[in-house]
């Protein structure tokens, strides 16, 4: 059902496609509709798959899919299929399998040529016996997501070198999820496997660099652009040190997370009734606030014509990388759906965007994360 051939198709759409998780579920949000337009697809690293520049995440930050009304999510689902939306994002702790079930419905509803990834977040209790542990969370989420396997499968513990808490090692990581995902895969229940590249860089590193799986989540944003460049020393961020060079060279699938800092690139801290209510950030500063904080900062790329709002200069900025494959963003409503494809469509930020962006980013060296 969820397999998307390399010329991407949309099965009973009116229309056809050409073409931790990210959110618009924030407030002082203006849903402006514009003229409809074919999505850009890209190529997803070695998977042999064209997926949709803009992808649809179905998280708790956002909220539709966890906390929303059944009839909107379908609605929402539809509408993006129609748009032009082709890759779906969900996790078995989304609302304690809450998504893959709402989901897995709204999918036996539509029956859409979509694909979908899930993930896995192997406890601290199961490090002793992780394939087993990995096995029995991907048939649970079969199961609630009414698929018989799903087209990519993802780690969702932190990389890092000692492994702390639910964290795992490189060495975990290759020597044992790995193999136990290549079990998965060989039975059918997996096309392709990925990790989430959250953790300490050269743990992320190493496991980029052994090809091992065949794509990455990265946390790449205007707050935090170091996956994707060089930043300099004192930038008040995680240093992700240009990881994107590294699944280049691996040709792995990009699926671009925290694109709008959990909604703090809205500028505002406010919260959508359906979002998570509170948010830790990933890779960007030390709290919501200093990321909201920061994002008011980069507001002159709206003042001078760069881009009509905040919202739309973060998804426009990471498009303008061709490693990203995809941007994921979680949704609360219909309206944030429509405004995030609009952005998406007017193409990546203009070169002076860039660099008037850059000349603001290093406005926050020096100052404490």
């Amino acid at each position: 059902m969820s397999q998307v051939p390399a010329t991407t198709t949309n099965r009973g759409a009116p229309t056809k496609i050409v073409g931790e998780i990210d959110s618009l579920g924030c407030g002082g949000f203006d849903p402006h509709h514009g003229t409809e337009k074919e999505m850009e697809t890209r190529r997803f690293g070695r998977t042999g798959l064209e997926v949709s520049v803009l992808g649809f995440g179905c998280g708790a930050v956002g909220g539709l899919m966890v906390r929303g009304n059944p009839a909107d999510q379908e609605r929402a689902v539809a509408r993006a299929i129609e748009l032009g939306i082709n890759y779906f994002d969900t996790a078995a702790m989304y609302g304690n399998g809450e998504s893959e079930r709402n989901l897995g419905r709204v999918l036996k509803s539509l029956k859409p040529e979509i694909a979908v990834g899930t993930k896995v977040r192997v406890p601290a209790s199961e490090r002793g016996n992780i394939a087993a542990a990995v096995t029995a969370s991907l048939e649970a989420s079969l199961q609630r997501l009414q698929l018989d396997h799903v087209d990519l499968f993802q780690l969702h513990n932190h990389i890092t070198a000692d492994g702390r808490d639910s964290d795992l090692t490189p060495e975990i990581v290759l020597g044992e999820v790995a193999p136990a995902f290549a079990r998965l895969r060989k039975q059918g229940k997996t096309r392709f496997y990925g990790i989430t590249a959250v953790g300490d860089t050269l743990a992320l590193h190493r496991v980029i660099d052994a090809r091992a799986f065949d794509t990455a989540q990265v946390s790449y944003n205007l707050l935090n652009p170091s996956a994707g460049m060089n930043v300099a020393a004192g930038y008040p961020a995680h240093d992700y040190a240009n990881l994107l060079a590294h699944t280049k060279a691996a040709d792995m699938g990009v699926i671009n997370i925290r694109v709008l800092a959990a909604g703090a690139l809205s500028g505002t801290e406010e919260r959508h009734p359906l979002g998570s209510p509170s948010v830790e950030p990933i890779g960007s500063g030390g709290s919501y606030r200093t990321d909201a904080e920061r994002a008011r900062r980069l507001e002159p790329l709206v003042r001078e014509g760069h881009a009509e709002s905040l919202i739309e200069a973060a998804l426009r900025f990471a498009i303008a990388n061709e490693a990203v494959s995809t941007v994921l963003v979680g949704y609360s409503t219909l309206e944030h759906l429509e405004y995030a494809v609009r952005s998406i469509n007017k193409g990546p930020l203009s070169q002076e965007a860039m660099q008037r962006l850059k000349g603001l980013q290093n406005t926050f060296l020096g100052e404490a994360r």
